[in-house]
């Protein structure tokens, strides 16, 4: 079992930064991935950004080169830094942890607001 907490989120002005934080708990044994999704209001789900176990990172292409995921293994937690923030990446951010052990977990935050506003 596996505990996400996300927080950091907010509202920004277009071209501001925010950095939302994912704390994870419990059993972090066999997780293959963890990675950001977000859901703006009416559309569907979609992955941001996530990092594997060997350290390989993906960006969706509109987010390329103004965010960047990282994670502090020491402290079990995953960031998001989002800089150069537009309109379009207002929605609702999610935490997610994939972990394989014999059959494929998925596990989720509770998710953080995002709007982006002038």
């Amino acid at each position: 079992q596996v505990q996400l907490v996300e927080s950091g989120g907010g509202l920004v002005q277009p071209g501001g930064s925010l950095r939302l934080s994912c704390s994870a708990s419990g059993s972090m044994f066999s997780i293959y991935a963890m990675g950001w999704y977000r859901q703006p209001p009416g559309k569907q789900r979609e992955l941001v950004a996530n990092v594997i176990h060997g350290g390989i990172t993906n960006y969706e292409d509109s987010v390329k080169g103004r965010f960047t995921i990282s994670r502090d293994s020491a402290k079990n937690t995953v960031y998001l830094q989002m800089n150069s923030l537009k309109p379009e990446d207002t929605a609702v951010y999610y935490c997610n942890a994939v972990q394989i052990a014999g059959k494929t977990y998925d596990y989720w935050g509770q998710g953080t607001q995002v709007t982006v506003s002038s």
